[in-house]
């Protein structure tokens, strides 16, 4: 089960952020400040963190950027009272992932709590094999039938992304969000450009097949 460490000073809403995603199936732990967050991750392991900035002892801007000091790459979702353009750049300066301002929408929370995990996946697993076809994440690198080549990223993460699940359908807005991000202002239409290209490039592809659901999204099946 997905592990989650909440750095949230109100009580209140630390324990409804820890209800909801409970509720959603993660396993949850509750700390203070950003040293608490700290101390709880050297005693474990945790798949995402989700902080506030304004904590006593340590704020969320140093707990990020101590994490990224140290080649911790775990994602980290802020949230914050503050909704000013700059504080919303220090977050991402210092190392966040995404960002979100009380009052905070939970269902939208879960939303991006599930995208920042599922990239993360991705990007941890680096490398994945349909049939003879290997995708390398670290060189963007696709080698099938004895050629090797590399794709421009957004076609490699996509391709990617649905490779990992052979036969599972993804809705053009799960695409967007995992690939594009939650924040992105493409519209939709963008993944069909992206699915185009990467049929054109394996359309003698003999391990797998990009498959169109219509009125739904797309899927990678194995041939």
């Amino acid at each position: 089960m997905l592990k989650i460490l909440i750095a949230e000073d109100d009580r209140e809403l630390c324990q409804l952020f820890m209800y909801v995603l409970t509720k959603n199936g993660y396993t949850v732990k509750g700390v203070t400040n950003g040293k608490e967050a700290l101390d709880a991750l050297d005693a474990e392991y945790f798949d995402l963190i989700i902080s506030d900035i304004m904590m006593p002892v340590m704020d969320g801007y140093e707990l990020v950027r101590l994490l990224r000091a140290s080649g911790s790459t775990t994602p980290v979702l802020m949230i914050t009272a503050k909704d000013a353009f700059d504080d919303m750049r220090l977050g991402f300066i210092s190392g966040t992932d995404d960002y979100m301002v009380k009052p905070i929408n939970v269902n939208e929370m879960v939303l991006r709590v599930g995208a920042l995990l599922r990239r993360a996946q991705m990007i941890n697993e680096r490398r994945q094999t349909i049939g003879s076809t290997v995708l390398e994440c670290d060189s963007l690198t696709v080698t099938t039938n004895n050629e090797s080549f590399v794709l421009p990223q957004k076609e490699f993460m996509l391709l990617y992304k649905m490779a990992s699940f052979p036969g599972k359908i993804f809705t053009r807005q799960q695409l967007m969000d995992d690939i594009w991000g939650y924040e992105s202002e493409s519209d939709t239409h963008t993944v069909d450009v992206h699915i185009g290209r990467l049929r054109d490039r394996f359309r003698n592809n003999t391990d797998f097949k990009i498959v169109t659901m219509r009125g739904v999204g797309y899927k990678v099946i194995r041939l």
